[in-house]
């Protein structure tokens, strides 16, 4: 047959479905048809969703604003920060918020005081407290990423800051305050432009290495912008280039050592934006998944032994279902059809579909976006951070994903966009679909900002998920998880005695009655934050958990049975 031919008839039928694109076949098309026909479909608007967030900012006693330094030149960096990062930072129980911030570029001119970024402590109730200076995190410099670990195995959890300029490691001193430990540590990097970070076991002897991804090979010296029917746009990354991550061995004595060459990590530039560690393949090491933008996606495949090998090609992960390579922004990694696999979701640009991959075993992966439903809402938009968790603890999990342009003039040139936009929340409706209920789950998804990274934990310690989003030149969005379900949930919190402490790496298996789940404990997710290191699991109404499994990283298993719900379950290491 004519491939013109061919070509026409795909353009007839997927102009009607929002555009679907790619490769014609039958199952292509029957996707296609299927996820647009799942994108379209007019659900109830009064009927409440069982997910209900309440936006609780103004009350929450924060004031946080962010800044990205823009002055109209158009730097690729602006449009790009920031992420961060929800962990207990003090060992109170109650998780704490860390919000990165951008800083003036070249044409702002002096500002006072100086952008920084804001440590808030959680006081209980919705309420939090701004210890940035007490806790020595009063850093100026220009944030993106960020990712948190007991790198040194003391018992405190520490972060380090992927930037714009010079990265940084600080310490948590174990009294509330930090010391920068940079240097000392050897983990700089010099003039880059970051993005996801990530602490990981490459090599299970029980510390925490780390991970760096880049985004481009930009400095302000190659600045450019360009313009769109007329007006001032910012440039794509591909007009500076991929730029290679960094990984750096932990030596075991506090300091690192960059292993980038020698591991394989180098052999391949990128544009990394999103990073995720996990062990995609379950071979028993800790793999690395970076989304680039604009360019297919990495997975860089572990021997074990921290030697690494690309193969997101074979893996099904590189591209969508039509072989295109994404925006890809946020990468999170979850098993949402409870198959015992681990699945991946991939935030995209706009005209592209977020994308849900769903893993098929020994380390292979379907795009399943359309005939999950898992695309409905995001093809018109730009999504950023995102989380796949069980936020009505019914036992699956759901989508939340972060939406906002990056050219704050696009409605300039196209009145189907803007800058601010609502984020979307996708219901998990069990089968593996998921149903759009955004205009359906409470007063907080109706702010309309622009979005960026995004974080997901319990913050009042109720046994639900609650979200933190951290919007464009703008404060930030605290949403309580008000959902009226009395449905169980049970929260795992590994402690390593041979691994690292915190788990990092660790696969957990959960077995209540015919509800089988699984889950890995991260350091770094979604769209250059960090979030979830306490892994949940909601239950439904099963009032016993069957059976927990955790295998840590170097291959020892740890089993517990017959465990009451509603708790958090701490598990040592034996």
């Amino acid at each position: 047959m004519n491939p013109g031919f061919l070509l026409r008839v795909r353009a007839k039928i997927t102009s009607g479905f929002g555009g679907c694109r790619g490769l014609l076949s039958f199952n292509v098309l029957t996707a296609c048809l299927l996820g647009a026909v799942a994108g379209v479909l007019p659900q109830a608007a009064d009927v409440a969703s069982p997910i209900q967030f309440k936006d609780v900012t103004q009350e929450s006693g924060i004031q946080f604003v962010h800044t990205d330094g823009s002055s109209g030149r158009r730097y690729i960096v602006e449009n790009v920060a920031s992420g961060l990062a929800t962990f207990d930072f003090d060992g109170d129980g109650k998780v704490d918020i860390l919000f990165l911030n951008g800083a003036p570029l070249p044409g702002v001119g002096a500002v006072t005081p100086a952008p920084r970024n804001a440590l808030y402590r959680n006081e209980g109730g919705w309420k939090f407290s701004d210890v940035t200076a007490t806790a020595g995190l009063t850093n100026s410099g220009y944030h993106l990423g960020v990712c948190v670990g007991d790198y040194d195995n003391d018992g405190d959890l520490d972060v380090y800051l992927n930037n714009f300029g010079p990265n940084y490691l600080y310490r948590n001193n174990g009294n509330g305050t930090f010391t920068d430990v940079t240097a000392a540590a050897g983990v700089g990097v010099g003039d880059h432009v970051g993005a996801g970070a990530c602490f990981l076991d490459i090599d299970a002897d029980g510390d925490l290495d780390l991970f760096v991804a880049n985004y481009v090979n930009f400095t302000l010296a190659k600045n450019q912008s360009r313009v769109v029917n007329g007006h001032p746009a910012y440039v794509g990354p591909m007009v500076y280039g991929p730029a290679a991550s960094v990984l750096f061995r932990n030596n075991g004595n506090g300091t690192f050592t960059d292993i980038s060459r020698e591991s394989g990590i180098a052999a391949h530039a990128g544009t990394g934006m999103g990073v995720v560690c996990a062990d995609y393949d379950r071979d028993g090491d800790t793999d690395i998944i970076v989304g680039n933008d604009a360019m297919a996606n990495f997975v860089w495949n572990n021997d074990g032994t921290g030697h690494f090998k690309e193969v997101g090609l074979f893996s099904g992960l590189a591209y969508d279902a039509q072989g295109i390579g994404q925006g890809t922004m946020g990468v999170e990694c979850g098993d949402f059809d409870n198959d015992g696999q681990l699945d991946f979701h991939m935030t995209s640009y706009q005209k592209q579909w977020a994308i849900l991959y769903r893993g098929v075993g020994r380390g292979m992966f379907d795009d399943v976006t359309h005939t999950s439903g898992a695309g409905a809402g995001t093809y018109n938009q730009v999504e950023w951070g995102n989380g796949l968790c069980d936020f009505d603890n019914d036992g699956d999990r759901d989508l939340f994903i972060a939406c906002g342009h990056l050219q704050d003039n696009i409605k300039l040139w196209d009145d189907t966009a803007s800058f601010e936009a609502r984020n979307i929340l996708l219901e998990n409706t069990g089968k593996g679909r998921f149903a759009d209920v955004s205009a359906r789950a409470g007063d907080g998804m109706n702010v309309k900002l622009s979005s960026r990274g995004a974080a997901f934990d319990d913050l009042d310690n109720d046994g639900d998920l609650d979200a933190v989003v951290l919007n464009s030149r703008r404060e930030p969005t605290l949403l309580r998880n008000d959902s009226p379900g009395k449905n169980h949930w049970i929260r795992i919190q590994p402690r390593g005695s041979r691994s690292n402490r915190d788990g990092i790496g660790a696969h957990i298996k959960v077995a209540a009655g015919d509800l089988k789940m699984v889950a890995e404990v991260h350091s770094g997710r979604g769209y250059q934050s960090h979030f979830g290191m306490v892994p949940h699991f909601g239950l439904g109404q099963r009032t016993l958990v069957d059976r927990i499994e955790v295998h840590w990283v170097g291959g020892r298993t740890n089993i517990l049975e017959n465990v009451g719900v509603d708790r958090v379950v701490p598990i040592l290491e034996r």
